[in-house]
């Protein structure tokens, strides 16, 4: 049986109005609205998203006490001193990893946009040489993975690149586009409203499945899956 999305208007009408009146006083008068239409509603995607992973990615972890990012942002070494974000996102790394140290999955609503997806985003230096010397050694392999029809069809492996090929790797390696990338995603984007449409979940989990192979090549350069947890 398709589920309905746990979202609803009133969950980017909070977001919206969050937007517009980012400051602790507001936050707490409508503390309840962010709980009914906003934080539940993420939690209850998040244990939906858990069920989901035994099927597509039982070596993520889904857990509503480490998946969901606080509202609150940290501003201490922000120029930027707004106290709130105004998106709900949750994060889904490798069980042996954290949120940060490997491919994972990911999600985000915001009033501008639903974003899905996965990878790896600013890896630390040791782990993104691994991973292009990985592809360096067997292009043919990951020329495959990217442009797998699936994965095509929400936009390739994405990510900022570098100007030129990194040092240690021949200019024209055949894998050179690839070994210029600085982060290794695979996502898509909608509308705000799709996080409300019938099509929420068919297409965020179609999403998912498809980015799945890119983070297990990830992971497996980084050795991730071989480390103690």
């Amino acid at each position: 049986m398709i589920q309905s999305s746990p979202f609803t208007e009133k969950t980017l009408a909070f977001l919206r109005a969050l937007a517009r009146n980012n400051d602790r006083d507001w936050f707490r008068a409508h503390g309840e609205d962010y709980e009914a239409h906003v934080r539940r509603p993420m939690i209850a995607a998040i244990e939906r998203i858990s069920e989901e992973f035994r099927r597509i990615a039982p070596e993520l972890m889904a857990d509503p006490k480490k998946s969901l990012y606080r509202i609150w942002r940290d501003t201490r070494f922000s120029a930027d001193k707004r106290p709130l974000k105004t998106n709900i996102a949750a994060v889904f790394p490798h069980r042996l990893g954290t949120r940060h140290s490997s491919a994972g999955l990911y999600f985000e609503i915001s009033p501008k946009w639903v974003f899905a997806g996965g990878g790896l985003y600013m890896p630390e230096r040791a782990d993104l040489f691994k991973i292009r010397q990985r592809i360096a050694d067997d292009p043919i392999a990951f020329r495959r993975l990217a442009t797998e029809k699936r994965l095509q069809e929400i936009g390739g492996v994405q990510g900022d690149r570098l100007t030129r090929v990194p040092r240690g790797f021949p200019a024209d390696h055949p894998a050179a586009d690839y070994l210029r990338l600085k982060h290794y995603l695979g996502f898509r984007e909608w509308v705000p409203e799709f996080a409300t449409s019938e099509r929420f979940w068919p297409e965020l989990l179609a999403t998912f499945a498809a980015v799945m192979p890119l983070v297990r090549y990830l992971n497996d350069a980084i050795e991730i899956g071989r480390r103690k947890p």
